[in-house]
């Protein structure tokens, strides 16, 4: 128990908060996603309420077995397989388009797999290009300091699995991956003009590319004005609006909804926020973003005193993607961004974006820790100059005890 307790102590606190807060959200997760997914499936006559909940923990505990694999592996051996990750996220992402293997649900192919194991491939190829991004900058930090540096091949590569995304149709994580890609640019220095320009032509190509489709069309609209259409185009976001604001400052009680039951459509997903605020109340929300940053501030504790460029970068990137959801899906249910089909991190029902985003917590974990003692020790070599090397080992010489007199020494011992 005293050994147990002493390692415990010997983690790095932003470690321990890091860990501390994923499994808050995951036991609120919990809680929420029976909450909000029981009373209705019980009424539909779907089992006994608790298949979303019995679904969550299952695909939670494969999570967290992953996030305890992930921080403990070398981050040296992530660094080498990221090139064949992202070559299987992308094969992932063509095999959904393929009949037989892809899963067509509500007119979106995004899953493979049948029955209660499908995976989304969408959400491993956030985790990849994450890894991948920060394989490449740091690499060659000097290669994103002009556009087309930039573009070739990291934008190549982001922008390939974004359309790849958006057209099954998925554009909410194709706009969380570029948000993530973004902020990983800006994480390595790249100059503010040069951003402003990648996001000026993202913006108009996803502005094309909602405009192309009357159901995109339509969910622009609502987003501008919900209530024009309160029994179509714009029920949900109407219908989350008066979740919010029914909930008061402390909520009708837990388990307490009306609207999770009759009127919220998604309300164990996209819209679990909207529940909360309901059940809950403005003190259950604002707790919630707490948890969140509570998270951020350790993500970026992490990734300032980590060493070096690439173990800084990733734990920028992860960090930056679990927060990118967070804040789109919060953003869509108040009603200040169109409505996107993102989970809520660690809240939604979501097995696919679950998993993912413990595998991130787990890599960030292990920058924590420092990665492998083989990283740290070329990252200590490397980063300091051959004087300094050599003051070291002159230095643990003088510490450790004996050093054997030369030639001048033995004269003057001798006299």
């Amino acid at each position: 128990m005293s050994a147990h307790r002493s390692a415990a102590a010997a983690r790095p606190i932003e470690q321990r908060l890091l860990l501390t807060v994923t499994l808050c959200l995951m036991a609120a997760g919990a809680v929420m996603v029976y909450s909000a997914s029981s009373a209705r499936t019980l009424l539909e006559g779907d089992g006994d309420g608790s298949g979303y909940l019995v679904k969550y923990i299952a695909y939670g505990s494969i999570g967290l077995v992953l996030m305890q694999a992930l921080s403990r592996c070398g981050l040296e051996t992530i660094r080498r397989l990221t090139p064949l990750l992202v070559l299987v996220a992308f094969g992932l992402l063509i095999a959904v388009r393929v009949p037989g293997l892809g899963v067509e649900v509500n007119g979106a192919r995004r899953w493979i797999g049948a029955g209660a194991l499908q995976f989304q491939p969408s959400e491993a190829m956030k985790l990849a290009l994450v890894l991948y991004a920060a394989r490449l900058i740091a690499t060659d930090p000097g290669r994103i300091r002009t556009l087309r540096g930039m573009a070739s091949p990291l934008l190549l590569v982001a922008g390939l699995a974004c359309a790849m995304v958006a057209t099954q149709p998925d554009l909410g994580t194709a706009i969380v991956i570029a948000m993530t890609v973004g902020a990983l640019l800006i994480a390595g220095g790249v100059a503010l003009r040069n951003i402003a320009l990648v996001v000026g032509v993202s913006v108009a190509l996803v502005a094309i590319f909602a405009l192309l489709e009357p159901y995109r069309r339509a969910r622009l609209s609502s987003f501008l004005d919900p209530w024009a259409d309160a029994q179509g185009s714009g029920f949900q976001a109407v219908q989350g609006q008066i979740a919010l604001g029914s909930g008061g400052l402390f909520g009708v009680g837990l388990g307490q909804s009306v609207q999770k039951v009759f009127y919220l459509p998604e309300a164990h997903t996209d819209f679990i926020l909207a529940v909360i605020g309901e059940e809950l109340g403005l003190a259950g929300v604002l707790g919630l973003l707490l948890l969140y940053g509570l998270l951020g501030y350790a993500g970026l504790r992490i990734a300032k005193s980590a060493k070096g460029a690439y173990a800084k970068l990733l734990a920028a990137g992860l960090i930056s993607l679990i927060l990118c959801q967070a804040i789109l899906n919060t953003f869509a249910v108040l009603g200040l961004a169109p409505l996107t089909g993102v989970p809520l991190p660690f809240i939604s029902s979501g097995s696919s974006s679950l998993m993912v985003m413990l595998a991130a917590i787990g890599l960030l974990m292990n920058v924590a820790r420092g990665g492998t003692p083989h990283l740290r020790a070329l990252t200590v070599t490397r980063g300091r100059p051959p004087g300094e090397r050599g003051a070291d080992r002159d230095r643990g010489r003088r510490d450790g005890g004996a050093r054997r007199a030369g030639a001048r020494g033995r004269r003057r011992a001798a006299g």
